[in-house]
């Protein structure tokens, strides 16, 4: 256990750390390694109390009991866990705390990770920076706290999540305007804004409108009112297949509608100009 999955470097627990848990439990933790990761374990084994560190230990193997039990009464196959890699969350203010939370919970649930305090310790061992710093010491000042992964996430909002962030996109989505973008550089923004409202999400009607609304006036907003697609991505795929296919006919025009520019074809076989 000695480099978290960020590349941070953690210090070493060695079982000589750990004389309060027995073989068993010990042997439980190192699976549990490969599930969560080292520096997960480490930071449990660094920061948990003995009582709380043989309670993950312990619900461990009963968990691992309980999946044997389900594969030798179920025919159905085993789900395996899925490593999925989490980018590390440093509390700078061009991150978006709101979009990372969702990619954690997407790995926590791809590990299959059920025990509350293995949940928290991976999540911890995702930080980077302030934030690091912030749940360390955190952890340090009060060894009882992030006692749930809801309580770790809802302190880590009121600690890096700016003011009102969500209310500015909101505001910020629905006076959205294409102005001199793209189709595609219009859909991204308005596809990155909709992400930062997570709390109290816009209705699907309503972001349709909106972003109907907001394309310039031409042929694109046209269509689109034609044929008043029900999703959002529905509606930004619409406008992206109908500016592209504008695009190619206004190719296909300049071109004379010939598949190259290279001029009259001759006939090698009689060296005649072919028609």
């Amino acid at each position: 256990m000695d480099q978290g999955s960020t590349g941070t470097p953690h210090m070493s627990v060695t079982r000589t750390d750990c004389a309060h848990l027995s073989d068993p439990e010990w042997e439980a933790l190192q699976r549990l390694s490969q599930v969560i990761g080292e520096a997960a374990v480490a930071t449990m084994l660094r920061t948990l109390s003995p009582t709380e560190q043989h309670g993950v230990a312990l619900g461990y193997i009963v968990k691992e009991q309980r999946d044997v039990a389900a594969s030798v009464a179920s025919p159905k196959p085993r789900v395996e866990s899925l490593k999925l890699h989490v980018s590390t969350y440093t509390g700078k203010e061009d991150e978006t705390l709101l979009r990372w939370l969702v990619e954690l919970d997407t790995a926590v649930a791809a590990r299959r990770i059920v025990d509350p305090m293995s949940k928290v310790a991976f999540a911890m061992s995702c930080l980077g920076g302030r934030a690091r710093s912030w749940a360390y010491g955190r952890r340090l000042s009060d060894p009882t706290c992030f006692s749930t992964y809801e309580e770790f996430k809802e302190e880590l909002k009121l600690a890096f999540e700016p003011p009102k962030n969500e209310f500015r996109s909101r505001a910020e989505f629905l006076d959205l305007q294409q102005g001199k973008d793209d189709v595609h550089t219009f859909a991204q923004r308005a596809r990155y804004l909709v992400s930062n409202i997570v709390a109290n999400p816009i209705d699907e009607a309503t972001k349709v409108v909106t972003f109907m609304k907001g394309l310039r006036d031409g042929p694109v907003k046209t269509y689109l009112f034609r044929e008043y697609p029900n999703t959002l991505e529905e509606a930004i795929s619409l406008a992206m297949q109908e500016e592209f296919s504008r695009r190619q006919a206004k190719l296909h025009a300049k071109t004379g509608g010939r598949s190259g520019a290279y001029g009259p074809l001759e006939c090698y076989d009689c060296w005649s100009t072919a028609a």
